[in-house]
């Protein structure tokens, strides 16, 4: 019988077989979670046309669908820590793809808002799911970038939404792209059959065989035996129920609350934007195609912003990174609100696409990696669940903005307030109080 820290031997393991299995699955997930969320916005004007609505209900919609993400967020993400994120994860599926899809039967917005808000409740779930997943099973040395990496898959879906819509939207109808929705499903049978449970959800069970298993085929080398005796950090601290309540013990209030202002921003930037971008470029001269074109370069400029800043996180830090792009998007949305030239207005919204979605990629992995790992769904679930009140309010303002006589590039100016904001909040962010906060460099936990 050997003692195995587990965490060690996960993080000093090599990229294979298994690393390549839970990524694929969770870059899976995740593009269809980016090309259900892209929906809304790239079908908006036609769906306004089709249902009589006016920029504040169709903000207004979108804002309602959204709670449904926070719900489930708060709800299935919680819920990881307890009954399995393997469990969630098929689960947030199976609603993304059945109720998005049948949004796209809806006769009336009512009826559209109902499955959108089903929908959605899978949506919230989804991320902190596949963060944790990733941040648990990446090896060490490598981490920040395979998880930016992985969530590029989101934007890979809001790119694949926007050319299918260039495409075929015009003579297929924004129902069509709903009803595409539901091809996650195909995908069911393998993810149950490959993808492994977490550790920090067995061990505490004393599912020792299983632990040994995920081991081995993490890292070979070490031999694993159910026999051996598995150590991991804090799983065997962990108690059963919703340990919503240590994100405040240890030192770590002040930033759990930094960390909730933090993805507030980001996805009051993100879902502004991809709720009213097509909307505010075709009502600013550019044609359906080319405003169509516009969800793509964010996209674009979110795989950049996402990868680049995972290599210099790798280097540098997450807080000297995400401060950098913090301040570059308030600068470039600033920008954005005066600029008349097309050329400068692409590249503008590509930066601005890095820096909120690409922000976003890399605040997650932060949250995930600051808190231990029996909380760690948990921290990033109701870091992500908080957030969504941003995601909520920003399409309703932008919608209310856009009624005014304003110019509607002039909208532009509004998203530099929340980066601007998370920022500042980035700065309370005490890092010697989690447990690790960048890729190879642990930290105590003051207990």
């Amino acid at each position: 019988m050997q003692k195995v820290q587990v965490e060690e031997a996960i993080d000093k393991s090599r990229f294979n077989k298994f690393h390549l299995i839970v990524f694929i699955w969770c870059f899976f997930a995740i593009a269809f979670d980016g090309f259900d969320i892209a929906l809304y916005g790239i079908g908006l004007p036609h769906m306004m046309e089709d249902f009589g609505l006016t920029s504040a209900a169709g903000g207004a919609i979108g804002s309602y669908a959204l709670a449904g993400m926070m719900l489930g967020t708060f709800v299935l993400g919680s819920f990881s820590d307890v009954i399995g994120r393997k469990r969630i994860l098929l689960i947030c599926l199976v609603l993304i793809s059945v109720f998005n899809a049948l949004a796209g039967l809806a006769t009336s917005a009512t009826m559209f808002l109902v499955f959108r808000f089903i929908g959605s409740i899978g949506m919230g779930g989804l991320m902190p799911v596949v963060i944790s997943f990733m941040t648990e099973y990446s090896p060490k040395k490598n981490r920040a970038m395979t998880v930016a990496a992985m969530y590029c898959g989101y934007s890979i879906g809001a790119i694949v939404a926007s050319i299918t819509a260039m495409y075929f939207i015009e003579s297929l109808g924004w129902r069509f792209m709903y009803f595409l929705s539901a091809l996650p499903l195909l995908g069911l049978p393998f993810i149950i059959k490959q993808f492994p449970e977490s550790i920090s959800y067995y061990l505490p069970r004393g599912h020792k065989k299983k632990v040994a298993e995920i081991l081995n085929r993490a890292n070979p080398e070490g031999n694993y035996n159910e026999t051996d005796d598995f150590l991991y950090t804090t799983a065997q601290k962990g108690s059963k129920g919703l340990p919503v309540g240590k994100l405040f013990s240890d030192n770590r209030s002040i930033t759990t609350i930094a960390f909730w202002v933090m993805v507030f921003s980001c996805l009051m930037m993100i879902y502004g934007l991809n709720t009213w971008l097509p909307t505010m470029m075709q009502e600013s001269g550019f044609n359906v195609a080319s405003s169509m074109s516009f969800i793509m370069i964010l996209a674009v400029g979110q795989i950049i912003g996402s990868l680049t800043g995972g290599y210099m996180v790798d280097r540098i830090g997450h807080k000297n990174v995400l401060l950098t792009m913090y301040l570059m998007g308030a600068i470039c949305f600033v920008a954005l609100s005066v600029t008349q030239q097309p050329a400068l207005i692409y590249v503008l919204i590509a930066i601005g696409g890095a820096c909120t979605g690409g922000t976003q990629n890399l605040v997650n992995p932060y949250i995930s990696a600051f808190y231990p790992s029996d909380i760690r769904g948990t921290g990033l679930s109701m870091a992500v669940g908080i957030g969504r009140l941003g995601s909520i309010t920003a399409p309703i303002l932008i919608g209310l903005v856009l009624m005014t006589n304003l110019e509607p590039q002039t909208a532009f100016m509004a998203f530099a307030i929340p980066s601007l904001l998370g920022g500042t909040a980035l700065l309370f962010v005490r890092e010697r109080d989690g447990k690790t906060v960048q890729s190879g460099t642990p930290v105590a936990n003051e207990t």
